[in-house]
């Protein structure tokens, strides 16, 4: 090889007066404020809410036909994929009307509603948009979604997140599946996940990988039987209370949260499961469904937490709550 040549020499020298910066990391609030225009991200469940991502029913729940019967509890067509829980099909403009009424509730307490765009064709699934993405420190992790009738909902939230500038710092490839309801935050270092038929070990590592680099732990919890996601037994309603089915969840995991001084208010035998489904919109303020029963009631109000109730029976039963309908994209820090 050839003696280095002058012009090399001076670039070289220019390269070592200009480095590279690793530090401070990429969601340094600063350095998102700058370069991605807003503080992207959640680091937590609890803090006042400030944007969120959802989707306003529409036509694409016209694929349930209510001819193919499962059973007295649902409808279903094995082959397309789809299925909807219920004794009834969907009442598309009674679902449009609680969900409106819930994101003008959202908006009421300050928080800027944005919507993904158009959904995929038969998508019939695609208002429950906590599936398609969860939000971490600096961005938005973007899912993959496990049955047929979901795959699909990916491409529209990621043009969405595109179209706002939220960083995408990982898409769940490979063969890993994930589902954003059965995510959850605990405190800043810690999350959770729910292993169950719509998460698999793959899907966990690969948001593992991501949380790490920020020196997140992420604690996997293997949920019973077909329970799918882990908010229908476990929700963050403030920083240290959470709202949860201690009959569903694993012993270790309680203990690990009474190790974490994180308090339950235990759902009351009476309430439905969706009940649990429910959004904090800042620390011990939190929207649920209507129905909560009045023991469940006054245990959060002993807890100083403050409840504001939504009909939303309608879209519940197409197998989602105000959890599941909301994907947060920027949270305060609690």
């Amino acid at each position: 090889m050839g003696a280095i040549t002058e012009n090399e020499w001076r670039y070289n020298q220019l390269i070592k007066q200009f480095p590279s910066d690793a530090e401070p990391a990429f969601e340094d609030p600063d350095l998102l404020e700058k370069w991605w225009g807003r503080n992207w991200g959640c680091t937590n469940d609890v803090g006042r809410l400030r944007v969120v991502l959802m989707h306003r029913p529409g036509p694409e729940v016209n694929i349930v036909d209510t001819s193919k019967r499962l059973d007295n509890n649902a409808f279903g067509d094995e082959q397309a994929g789809w299925y909807w829980r219920g004794t009834e099909g969907p009442d598309l403009e009674t679902m449009q009307k609680q969900h409106d009424a819930f994101s003008a509730a959202l908006r009421s307490e300050g928080v800027e509603v944005v919507t993904i765009d158009k959904p995929g064709p038969g998508r019939m699934k695609s208002c429950y948009t906590r599936d398609a993405v969860a939000a971490v420190g600096g961005g938005a992790i973007v899912m993959r979604l496990g049955p047929r009738i979901r795959r699909g909902e990916e491409l529209p939230v990621t043009r969405t997140l595109a179209r706002l500038g939220c960083p995408i710092l990982r898409t769940i490839s490979g063969t890993g599946i994930a589902e954003g309801g059965s995510f959850a935050w605990i405190n800043k270092r810690t999350a959770a996940i729910g292993l169950s038929s719509r998460v698999n070990e793959e899907g966990a590592r690969q948001i593992e990988e991501v949380l790490r680099s920020q020196g997140v732990e992420l604690i996997k919890v293997a949920l019973t039987g077909y329970r799918l996601h882990i908010d229908g037994l476990f929700v963050m309603i403030a920083p240290d209370l959470a709202l949860a089915n201690i009959t569903l969840l694993p012993f270790w995991f309680l203990e690990k949260l009474k190790e974490m001084k994180i308090h339950l208010v235990e759902i009351h035998h009476q309430d439905d499961s969706a009940i649990i489904n429910c959004l904090a919109v800042a620390p011990g303020r939190v929207l649920m469904p209507e129905g909560v029963s009045g023991h469940t009631m006054d245990r959060l109000g002993l807890h100083g937490v403050e409840v504001l109730t939504i009909p939303y029976d309608k879209v519940i039963s197409g197998g989602g709550g105000l959890h599941c309908s909301t994907a947060p994209l920027i949270r305060d820090e609690v």
